[in-house]
């Protein structure tokens, strides 16, 4: 096994699991290669470099963590690519939640110590691999506004401070989409292209509506509302997970192709992480890329 530690994930939570979960894996015959990631990039570097040799990649630290870990697996040949086990120590840890990854550390190394894995779809965005979610516009730029210090020290309420704080400066982005060969143009808030239940601790969307191994991608599209009535009829259909609403459309697809119609350049966030000055992209599906250890019934 490869362990990738993240060792400010959660406060240093995942740091201090350190010598428990080593030593259980090790007792339980897995010959443990310890590394711990040092920046942005060190996680997906080290993976590419010593995952090739391993049955398993374990990564303890938050979805930012996950998504490099992921990328430097999709880097690796299909035929030698390692299984990913996850061990959420984040603040959100949405990527965990769609899969019923257990929040007990306990259970979890139980669960990647038994090895059981399902296949999951993973999405690539103009070459940048991503897990869960790309988006652009409301609140998707939460995650990396948000100091670590905060989100160590107050969790999901340092997200939500944010988010209001950000909510003010809500402005439409005029965006043009190509989805199951139907062009769409509008002024939006809100776009997410995800294999998730849940999107940024805070959307989460009704189970019937999502397959993670299917091939294909929930694209959720909410365009801007010109008034309260309508930004209230919006946020009721993001809290019942329903999302029936006259300002919102959901497609299911492989393929999404999208254009900033005024070529005004505009931040996405991959799995919690920024892409910056983005104009235009083409995010595709790829079916099983990935093997996740989990408890396949949930």
């Amino acid at each position: 096994m490869l362990v990738v530690i993240n060792p400010v994930a959660g406060g240093g939570r995942s740091l201090s699991l350190l010598p428990g979960l080593i030593k259980t894996l090790s007792e339980s015959g897995h010959v443990c290669t310890v590394v711990t990631t040092t920046g942005r990039g060190s996680a997906s570097d080290y993976v590419k470099k010593l995952g090739r040799g391993s049955d398993t990649v374990v990564c303890a630290g938050g979805d930012g963590t996950a998504n490099e870990v992921i990328s430097g697996l999709m880097q690796i040949d299909e035929a030698h690519r390692p299984k990913f086990g996850y061990i959420p120590c984040g603040s959100t840890n949405d990527f965990a939640v769609a899969l019923g990854i257990p929040k007990k550390p306990r259970e979890n190394i139980a669960t990647i110590i038994r090895g059981s894995s399902v296949p999951i779809d993973v999405g690539s965005f103009n070459g940048r691999y991503f897990a869960s979610v790309c988006a652009f516009g409301a609140f998707t730029n939460v995650s990396f506004s948000t100091s670590q210090t905060a989100k160590n020290l107050f969790g999901m309420l340092a997200y939500l401070a944010k988010g209001m704080e950000l909510l003010r400066e809500l402005r439409p982005i005029r965006a043009r989409f190509v989805i199951n060969g139907e062009q769409i143009e509008d002024d939006f808030c809100f776009c997410a292209i995800s294999n998730s239940r849940v999107l940024g601790g805070v959307l989460r969307i009704k189970d019937e509506l999502v397959e993670l191994n299917d091939g294909l991608f929930e694209i959720i599209l909410i365009r801007y509302a010109e008034d309260a009535l309508g930004f209230s009829k919006i946020i009721a259909a993001i809290a019942n997970g329903g999302l029936e609403c006259e300002h919102i459309r959901v497609f299911h697809a492989n393929t999404v192709e999208v254009t900033m119609a005024d070529d005004e350049p505009v931040d996405f966030s991959l799995d919690g992480e920024c892409e910056k000055g983005v104009r235009s992209a083409r995010i595709v599906n790829i079916r099983s890329g990935i093997r996740v250890i989990t408890d396949g019934e949930k």
